[in-house]
């Protein structure tokens, strides 16, 4: 799945994602870090929402953006980003693997180190592959 974040373009694997909802206002936690958008209700279930724009860019996701929910072992966790554009299909030919550091080979801040599979190779377009659970896991200890 594909998807936008200020003017980079990234991916996470379809089989994490359970759904993708419109954003929506989530309910702040106090102490909560500055990544951890809130917490919204999903049909009954209390979704803990990671703004990922916050997370990895600095700048926090569009708040008209789309929220995809991953199943995260027993919980649901939301994730904030500005757009959802495309599912697409990779062969691994078209995947470079990221090894060593990530965060100068990705852009990203050198503390996100760790999170990135992989570039993906779609036309003449770059693709950041995440790795939504150690992300995750990172967020929410």
């Amino acid at each position: 799945m594909l998807f936008q974040l200020g003017q980079r373009t990234h991916a996470i694997d379809l089989h994490d994602i359970r759904e993708i909802i419109p954003r929506r206002p989530a309910t702040r936690i106090p102490g909560a870090a500055h990544d951890v958008a809130g917490l919204i209700n999903v049909r009954g279930t209390i979704v803990t929402v990671i703004d990922l724009g916050a997370r990895l860019n600095a700048r926090p996701s569009n708040i008209d953006g789309s929220v995809i929910l991953v199943q995260h072992g027993q919980k649901l966790v939301g994730i904030a980003v500005d757009e959802v554009s495309q599912v697409l299909r990779l062969s691994p030919a078209e995947i470079d693997p990221v090894q060593g550091d990530s965060a100068s080979t990705t852009g990203l801040p050198s503390e996100h180190g760790g999170v990135v599979n992989g570039l993906g190779h779609s036309g003449d377009s770059i693709v950041i592959i995440l790795d939504i659970h150690t992300i995750i896991k990172h967020v929410l200890l």
